[in-house]
C-alpha cells in the first residue's frame, strides 16, 4: 500500500476510522470523509501528514468532488475508494417511514453510487486503482426490522458487480465486504449462543480491515465483482450448539 491514496467515507469513526489507521499504518496516504468536523479533524491530526480530513456529506454530489479534487491537490493522485458511510434503524415495515427508508438509501445506496461516478475519473487519470463498498451479511440475507438497511445493502452488492463491468478495462476493480455482527465501543461479552456465529464471536473491527486493505492492495489483482464475507460463518447457517439436540439430525 506504500504511497497510495485511498479515500474513506464515514473515516472519522467506528469501522471507517479503523480502515484509515490500518491504511495509514500500511504506508498509504488517506483521505479521511465525514460530516463530523471535529472528529475527523483530530483523527487525522492524530494519524499525521499522511491523512487528511474534508468534510463531506455522501449524499452530495458536490462534497464528492470536494473530497476527490482534495485528495488530487494534497497527494496527487486517487488509487482507491472505500465506500465505509452507512446508517441504520429498526422498525417492522408496516412503521417504517418513507422518510427514514429514503434517508437510509440516500446515504447507503445512492452514496456509494455518486462515489463511483466521483472517483472512476480520477482513478483512470491515476492508471487504475480499486474500490471497495462496504456492504454487509444483511445484503446476502433478509433480517427482520432491518428492511431500509437489507434493501440499500443487497443494492451496494448489485451495483459492485455492476460497476466491476464497466470499470475492468480501464484497470479499476470494484469489490464489496460483507461484514457480519462486529464488536464496538458499547459491545458486551458475546459468545455463539447468544449470538448463532459458528465460530462463537463476533468480528474483531480490525479483522474487517484487514479484508479492505487486501481488496485495496496489488495482492488482490485479479478480483473485481467479488465480494469476502467476514461474518464468522453467520450467513452459512446454524452451528450445531444453538440446535436443540432433536433438530441436529
Amino acid at each position: 500500500m506504500k504511497g497510495k491514496v485511498i479515500l474513506v467515507t464515514g473515516g472519522a469513526r467506528g469501522m471507517g476510522a479503523t480502515h484509515a489507521r490500518l491504511l495509514v499504518d500500511e504506508g498509504a496516504r488517506v483521505v479521511i470523509g465525514d460530516l463530523l468536523e471535529e472528529e475527523g479533524e483530530l483523527f487525522a491530526a492524530q494519524l499525521g501528514r499522511s491523512a487528511l480530513y474534508v468534510r463531506q456529506d455522501v449524499t452530495e454530489p458536490e462534497d464528492w468532488g470536494n473530497a476527490i479534487a482534495s485528495a488530487e491537490s494534497r497527494f496527487g493522485v486517487l488509487d482507491g475508494l472505500v465506500n465505509s458511510a452507512a446508517i441504520y434503524s429498526f422498525a417492522p415495515i408496516e412503521q417504517l417511514s418513507l422518510e427514514q427508508w429514503n434517508k437510509t438509501l440516500a446515504v447507503n445506496l445512492t452514496g456509494v453510487f455518486l462515489g463511483m461516478q466521483a472517483a472512476l475519473p480520477a482513478m483512470r487519470r491515476a492508471g487504475g486503482g480499486s474500490i471497495v463498498n462496504i456492504s454487509s451479511a444483511e445484503g446476502l440475507r433478509g433480517s427482520a426490522g432491518l428492511n431500509d438497511y437489507v434493501a440499500s445493502m443487497f443494492g451496494v452488492r448489485g451495483l459492485t458487480k455492476s460497476a466491476a463491468l464497466e470499470a475492468a478495462a480501464s484497470g479499476v476493480r470494484v469489490n464489496s465486504v460483507h461484514p457480519g455482527l462486529v464488536t464496538g465501543p458499547t459491545s458486551k461479552n458475546q459468545d455463539g449462543y447468544r449470538f448463532p456465529i459458528p465460530l462463537g464471536r463476533a468480528a474483531h473491527p480490525q479483522e474487517v480491515s484487514h479484508a479492505v486493505l487486501f481488496l485495496l492492495s496489488d495482492e488482490s489483482s485479479y478480483l473485481t465483482g467479488s465480494e469476502i464475507v467476514v461474518d464468522g460463518g453467520l450467513t452459512i447457517g446454524l452451528p450445531h450448539k444453538c440446535l436443540p439436540p432433536e433438530s441436529i439430525f
